[in-house]
C-alpha cells in the first residue's frame, strides 16, 4: 500500500464489499498532511490498471494506487474549492473508458423524508424511494434509494456493472434505515437489483427493487428504470367530473371483472398487449352496458396461474402486456367512454420469492417474525406486518400511487377478512391473540382505516370496495362512526346463496327459494355490491355456465 491516510482495514472493507459507510471512504475528502489540508480523491474499480483524475479545467491526473486490485487515491490541492471531476479507468487488457464518480455527489433525500417515512406518514413515498432518472449537479442519472435497516452494505448491481457489487455500495442514511445513490449516466430502460449484506448473517441477497415502476417479464426477476410521468392524458374532464358521477352510490353500477391475460389471447397464444385490449376490452365492455371494469390485479406477479393475487413488484404493472404507459393508454381508453377502472389490490400478503420482500434485509422486515402471525400455510404466503410503519407506508402509498399515477377510479381490496381476524384459516393453537385476548387483528383494522380515509381524502369520487366474506359490522360505513370506511362491500353471502339455487333443477327450486330471499334479511346493512366472482370459476368449480342443470341446451337455455 503506498502512502496514504487510509488505513489497509478500511480499504479491505471496501475491497471485500461490507464496508458500512463507502461515502465516508471513497469520493472526494479532507486530508491532513504537514499541518495543510489537502483534497483527498479515492477511486475503488475493480480490475483497473491505471486510473485518472480528470478535472473540469486542467489536464488529467494519473492516481497513486493503493491496492492492487484496483483502489486508487490521488492527493490535490488545499480544499475549499468547488472541484468536479470525471474519472478515466484503463483496465488489464487495455479498454479505457470515462464516467462520473457517483462518491462525489452529495444526498438526495433531506432529513423531512426520512422523518416521515420513519413514522409511517410519507404519503409520496414512491417519489423518492425506488429508481428516479434525475439531474444533480448538471449531471443526467438515476437516483436509487431503498429500506434495509438491518443490512451491512447494500450496493446497486446491474449490467452497467457487471453485477459486481464492490462497484456501488449506498450511502447509509443512519438510524432511518435508507440507502441511497445517485448514478451518473444511467438512463431510463436499465435493469437493476439490490445486492444486500446483511449485517446479522452476513449472507448476500440479490433483491428487486419493492418500489419499482417497471420490471423484467418473467421469468426475468430484475427491476427497470422507467419515468412514469411522461405519458400525456386525455381524461381531465372525467377525472374532474365523469368519476364523481359515475361513482356516486346511487348511481346504477355494473362491473365487468376481467383477468387481462386470460380474456382474449393474440396469435401463437401470446398475451395481448396493453393497447390491443384498449381497442378490443373497451368496446366490449360499453356495448355489453357495463359501467365499471374491474381489473384482477395487474401488480407485477411471478406466476400466470395466480391470476396476480400474489403480487412482488406493487408498484409496477405487469409486462406480460406492455409498458406502464401502455397501461396508461388502457385506462385512458376506459375513461374516454365513460367507464371507471376498479383495480384488484392484495395487501392482505405476498409469496416467498427469494427475489422479493420476503426476509429482505436478512431479516423478517416486511413480514412478521412469528409464523403464527406471519404466513398464511394455506396459501404458502407471508403476512405484512402492519404495525412497522414502514411497512404500513408501504401499502398505504402503494394505494395513493395507482390513483394518482394511473388515475384508477376504485381499489377492491382482496381477502379483507383474512386481514381482520388473527385466527383466519388457522388450527385453534395456531395464532396470537391480541392485546385484549380477542381474535381482531387490531393493526390491520387500523391500517384499513387509514387506507380508506386517505383515498378519500387525497381523491374524492374514488370507490374502495371490500372483499369481506363474514358478519363484520360497519365495513361500509365511515370511520367517525367506527366503520372500516369502505365504500362499498361484496355481498359474498347473496353470491353463495344465488348460484346454490341456480345449480338446482327447476323441478326442485321451488323447494330453495329461501336461497333468493335470505340475503334481503341484510341486504340494507352495508353498501353491498352483488358480485358473481372469479372465486367461482376457479379449478373444479365449473364455469357459470357448467353451474346450470341439464344437457348443453338446457344450460343456454
Amino acid at each position: 500500500m503506498k502512502n496514504t491516510v487510509l488505513s489497509m482495514e478500511e480499504a479491505r472493507a471496501v475491497l471485500e464489499a461490507r464496508h458500512a459507510n463507502p461515502f465516508g471512504l471513497l469520493g472526494p475528502h479532507p486530508v491532513s498532511r504537514g499541518g495543510e489540508l489537502l483534497l483527498a480523491i479515492r477511486v475503488f474499480v475493480p480490475g483497473a490498471r491505471r486510473l485518472w483524475i480528470l478535472p473540469r479545467d486542467g489536464e488529467g491526473l494519473e492516481a497513486d494506487p493503493i491496492h492492487p486490485e484496483g483502489f486508487f487515491e490521488r492527493i490535490l490541492g488545499p480544499v475549499g474549492e468547488d472541484f468536479r471531476y470525471r474519472v478515466r479507468v484503463e483496465r488489464s487488457d487495455g479498454h479505457v473508458w470515462e464516467f462520473e464518480d457517483p462518491y462525489r455527489f452529495g444526498r438526495y433525500l433531506t432529513d423531512y423524508d426520512l422523518h416521515l417515512i420513519g413514522e409511517g406518514t410519507h404519503y409520496r413515498n414512491f417519489d423518492k424511494l425506488g429508481a428516479h432518472v434525475v439531474r444533480l449537479d448538471g449531471v443526467e442519472g438515476v437516483h436509487f434509494a431503498v429500506w434495509a435497516p438491518n443490512a451491512e452494505r447494500v450496493s446497486v448491481v446491474g449490467p452497467f456493472n457487471d453485477w459486481d457489487g464492490r462497484r456501488h455500495p449506498m450511502r447509509n442514511l443512519g438510524a432511518s434505515g435508507i440507502w441511497e445513490i445517485f448514478l451518473p449516466g444511467l438512463k431510463e430502460a436499465d435493469i437493476y437489483k439490490y445486492e444486500i449484506r446483511s449485517r446479522h448473517l452476513s449472507m448476500i441477497r440479490i433483491k428487486s427493487d419493492p418500489y419499482a415502476f417497471r420490471h423484467e417479464l418473467r421469468p426475468g426477476t430484475a427491476s427497470v428504470v422507467h419515468d412514469i410521468d411522461k405519458y400525456q392524458w386525455t381524461d381531465q374532464e372525467w377525472i374532474r367530473e365523469g368519476r364523481r358521477r359515475r361513482n356516486a352510490l346511487d348511481a346504477p353500477q355494473a362491473v365487468y371483472e376481467v383477468h387481462l391475460g386470460s380474456w382474449m389471447r393474440g396469435e401463437g397464444n401470446r398475451f395481448l398487449t396493453y393497447r390491443e385490449l384498449a381497442d378490443r376490452l373497451v368496446p366490449y365492455v360499453k356495448e355489453m352496458g357495463f359501467t365499471h371494469i374491474e381489473l384482477l390485479p395487474v401488480l407485477e406477479h411471478p406466476l400466470d396461474d395466480s391470476w396476480g393475487y400474489q403480487a412482488l413488484g406493487y408498484f409496477a404493472p405487469t409486462s406480460r402486456h406492455g409498458s406502464p404507459d401502455d397501461f396508461m393508454a388502457l385506462v385512458d381508453a376506459c375513461h374516454r367512454e365513460e367507464i371507471g377502472v376498479i383495480l384488484d389490490w392484495v395487501p392482505a400478503h405476498f409469496p416467498k420469492d427469494d427475489y422479493g420482500l420476503r426476509f429482505f434485509d436478512g431479516t423478517h422486515l416486511y413480514e412478521h417474525q412469528d409464523p403464527r402471525l406471519g404466513e398464511h400455510r394455506d396459501w404458502g404466503t407471508l403476512i405484512f406486518n402492519y404495525g412497522r410503519n414502514e411497512v404500513r407506508n408501504f401499502l398505504l402509498g402503494n394505494a395513493l400511487f395507482w390513483l394518482e399515477k394511473y388515475h384508477i377510479d376504485g381499489i377492491r381490496v382482496d381477502a379483507v377478512a383474512s386481514m381482520l381476524y388473527l385466527d383466519y384459516s388457522r388450527e385453534t393453537n395456531d395464532w396470537i391473540p391480541n392485546q385484549y385476548g380477542g381474535k381482531e387483528n387490531l393493526e390491520a383494522i387500523d391500517f384499513l382505516k387509514r387506507f380508506n380515509e386517505l383515498c378519500h381524502g387525497h381523491h374524492p369520487g374514488v370507490l374502495t370496495v371490500a372483499e369481506e366474506s363474514t358478519a363484520w359490522t360497519g365495513v361500509s360505513r365511515p370511520t367517525y362512526v367506527g366503520g372500516l370506511g369502505f365504500s362499498l362491500k361484496w355481498n359474498m353471502g347473496w353470491m353463495n346463496d344465488t348460484l346454490s339455487y341456480f345449480c338446482l333443477d327447476p323441478i326442485y327450486r321451488k323447494y330453495h327459494h329461501q336461497h333468493l330471499t335470505f340475503s334481503l334479511l341484510y341486504a340494507f346493512s352495508e353498501n353491498f355490491v352483488l358480485p358473481l366472482s372469479h372465486d367461482e370459476v376457479v379449478h373444479g368449480k365449473c364455469s357459470l355456465l357448467d353451474k346450470m342443470p341439464g344437457d348443453g341446451w338446457q344450460k343456454f337455455a
